[in-house]
């Protein structure tokens, strides 16, 4: 989650230039799913790109998590294998982003008719911004919030706890000073760090080899138990932090 009116829309688009290659299987899932929401060019017979999807905060329940006569995939799942940008979070229909409560903790959705129903993959990585407040000004060291309590309440409860457990990394955008950005010699820029990422990425894949899962992300408690070993000194600092 990213707050502030301070960059971090920008921040959020530019997180794709900084992700792994598609693994082979990766391509072949996120085109079946383009395939069969009739979004598949004719002539891109497989997607290599990781999908970014920013639909905007009017969109429908069935567009956000699928649907339809014939249920058909929703952004969740055409965003599989890549990210899911919710911009100005708190715009979203509640309903809307309780929908997504399952599909995060499941990797997939389950789209049910009176006769039938079909499931699709949803394993995205999701990038939600909001403002702290309506004006957005709340805590700037410059402008005045010009909210009211109430007001900012009424904002911020428009997302569930729940929600934002799912979440695991809050960021707060501060103000950036002008003149601070001009003067930074020295800057990494997005293909050094995806080239670290690639690199921990190919480490993970190898020590998964036998697994049939490829990042951290996907591991099963099973998997966790078998992989995480840590010592009492890092297990006293795990539960400090819960």
């Amino acid at each position: 989650g990213l707050n502030s009116p301070f960059g971090k829309t920008m921040l959020a688009r530019r997180l794709p230039t900084i992700l792994p290659s598609l693994a082979l299987e990766e391509s072949i899932e996120i085109t079946k799913l383009y395939s069969i929401a009739n979004l598949l060019p004719p002539d891109i017979p497989l997607v290599t790109e990781r999908p970014f999807r920013a639909p905007h905060h009017t969109i429908s329940n069935v567009g956000l998590i699928g649907g339809g006569r014939t249920p058909k995939p929703g952004e969740i799942s055409l965003a599989h294998n890549g990210v899911l940008f919710l911009d100005e979070l708190p715009e979203f229909s509640r309903s809307a982003l309780e929908s997504l409560r399952q599909p995060l903790e499941d990797g997939i959705v389950t789209i049910s008719r009176s006769l039938s129903s079909v499931s699709y993959t949803s394993s995205f990585m999701l990038i939600a911004s909001l403002n702290p407040c309506p004006c957005g000004f709340y805590g700037d060291p410059v402008k005045v919030c010009t909210c009211s309590s109430s007001q900012i309440v009424k904002y911020r409860s428009k997302i569930s706890g729940p929600l934002l457990d799912r979440i695991d990394i809050h960021i707060e955008v501060p103000r950036v000073n002008c003149r601070e950005v001009m003067e930074k010699d020295s800057v990494e820029n997005s293909f050094a760090i995806r080239e670290r990422v690639e690199r921990a990425r190919k480490t993970q894949s190898e020590r998964y080899c036998k697994d049939s899962i490829f990042c951290n992300a996907q591991m099963t408690k099973k998997q966790i138990q078998e992989y995480c070993n840590i010592n009492d000194n890092a297990k006293n600092l795990l539960y400090k932090a819960i």
